[in-house]
């Protein structure tokens, strides 16, 4: 397999990619708390591990690709207070907290969709793993590195920290933050507050009378923290070590910090291999957040109906202008710049469909010069892809490319300029990068798949009023249809198909 370097967030440097098992990759990352729709911020690391995902594949490895999705619990700690956030908002909708929770995982799947995403190998909720949890926990406590306090458990930090970092594996030890310095700064807290330290972490909160999702538990009813499903999930599915773990650069801290020691105590070592973080990104310059009301959610994006968007903007404008940044870099989203990604996929996909067709004459290259110019920038797609999945240079690279393709068609380069063989290369490569690994798709044609899931939806409810003997409703829906140029057909197997006039 081709040499692989990936910036390794623990170490904090490129080092050469190299699995456990070879020929297998094992790779978890963060997903979605389903508590609300999904938000710009959330498309970038989802599109980013997607990519990745691809690639791995691609280089010939075995990926299992494990995305958890967070239905209970994740609650947040600021200062004594302690928020569910599954619970709180269900309370808001009124809804049962599984109805909700199925209300914006559909909604987050349908997104993943829109973005051509592939599906990951599992999918684990947190709600199905409770079990799991509650044998971490129970292990933590065994081997004194957690305490039980009014029916809640809390993992002590500061006696991991003073043990572990003998081991070379303190805590802090990828966020690259001193618990000392924590320490220092939050005794004043810790008579106050029912754990003995400010920076211990719950890994199971004891619910109050009020509190809808609840669990038995060996400390009474209760749910689970935040960071203990994914050390059990990720446990249970990759084994006591994996490869890479990924997320966003804001889960740093404290999120895997915590997993890190959490799964460093049950597995006597460091659970990951190899982490990768995307960068943040930001709204018009600011960073995304509810005072400067600029969370934009992907329903908005696509729909343009947010109050900072000028118009709305497909999925694959919103891809393409991810990996026109590298992963590691920060990026803003603002009017000017979806409206210049708009463009370019536009022409790049133009160009791709130009390439499609041109016919491969026999012979060398005519013009030996940019015969290999182009060969060289077609061999260096993989060269940046290898160099931590640096996407925005293959874009670049095939936007030079763009000019020569667009010149054979204008005849403002001969036919047979490219040599057959680099033709030939220029042509697999350009469809192995733009819709294999990339995952691009012509925006266009994305849309008219939208138009057809929505008639075919209107055809589904037809169908249902028509059995219900709800005629009213079942002509309403076919003269609206004929009325927007939408022509229904009953078939003999009993279907229904359509035509547009």
């Amino acid at each position: 397999m081709p040499q692989l370097k990936v910036y390794n967030s623990l170490t904090r440097k490129k080092e050469v990619f190299e699995s456990i098992t070879p020929g297998h990759v094992g790779m978890y990352v963060c997903g979605p708390t389903v508590s609300g729709e999904s938000h710009l911020g959330h498309a970038r690391p989802y599109i980013t591990f997607d990519v990745v995902f691809r690639y791995l594949r691609y280089l010939g490895y075995k990926v299992r690709y494990v995305r958890n999705i967070t239905d209970a619990g994740h609650f947040e700690e600021e200062g004594r207070e302690a928020e569910d956030k599954i619970s709180k908002k269900a309370i808001l909708e009124k809804l049962e907290p599984m109805e909700l929770v199925q209300k914006y995982t559909n909604l987050y799947h349908w997104a993943m969709r829109s973005f051509n995403n592939l599906e990951p190998s599992i999918e684990p909720t947190a709600t199905g793993h409770i079990v799991e949890q509650i044998v971490m926990i129970q292990k933590i406590i065994a081997d004194g590195y957690a305490y039980e306090t009014n029916g809640s458990v809390y993992f002590n930090v500061e006696k991991y920290n003073t043990d572990f970092s003998k081991k070379g594996l303190p805590y802090g030890m990828l966020s690259g933050r001193v618990l000392e310095d924590q320490l220092d700064t939050t005794r004043e807290l810790d008579n106050q507050d029912e754990k003995r330290n400010h920076a211990d972490f719950a890994l199971w909160k004891n619910a109050p009378p009020e509190h809808i999702m609840r669990w038995q538990s060996p400390w009474g009813e209760g749910f689970p923290g935040w960071h203990i499903e994914c050390s059990a999930m990720s446990n249970k599915y990759l084994g006591d070590q994996f490869d890479i773990h990924g997320g966003g650069m804001d889960l740093q801290f404290p999120h895997h910090e915590c997993e890190i020691a959490q799964s460093t105590v049950c597995n006597g070592k460091t659970p990951v291999r190899y982490w990768l973080h995307n960068n943040m990104i930001t709204i018009n310059g600011k960073k995304m957040g509810k005072s400067y009301n600029n969370v934009i959610k992907l329903t908005e994006m696509f729909a343009g109906t947010h109050p900072l968007l000028e118009q709305a903007y497909s999925p694959m404008i919103i891809r393409f202008l991810l990996l026109q940044t590298h992963y590691r870099s920060t990026l803003d989203f603002g009017n000017e710049g979806l409206k210049a990604a708009e463009k370019g996929l536009k022409r790049l996909w133009e160009a791709y469909e130009i390439l499609k067709h041109i016919q491969v004459a026999t012979g060398d290259a005519q013009d030996k010069e940019l015969d290999a110019k182009c060969v060289k920038l077609i061999n260096e797609f993989d060269d940046f892809m290898n160099d931590d999945f640096n996407t925005a240079k293959v874009l670049a690279n095939m936007f030079e490319l763009v000019p020569v393709i667009n010149g054979i068609k204008d005849k403002h380069v001969a036919a047979g300029a490219l040599s057959a063989s680099t033709l030939l290369l220029l042509k697999e490569k350009m469809k192995l990068f733009i819709e294999d690994i990339f995952g691009l798709q012509n925006v266009q044609q994305q849309s008219n798949g939208k138009i057809d899931g929505v008639i075919h939806l209107l055809i589904d409810i037809r169908q249902l009023a028509k059995q219900r003997k709800d005629y009213v409703t079942s002509d309403k829906i076919r003269n609206e249809l004929i009325a927007l140029g939408v022509q229904l057909k009953d078939e003999k197997d009993g279907s229904m198909s359509y035509t547009l006039s």
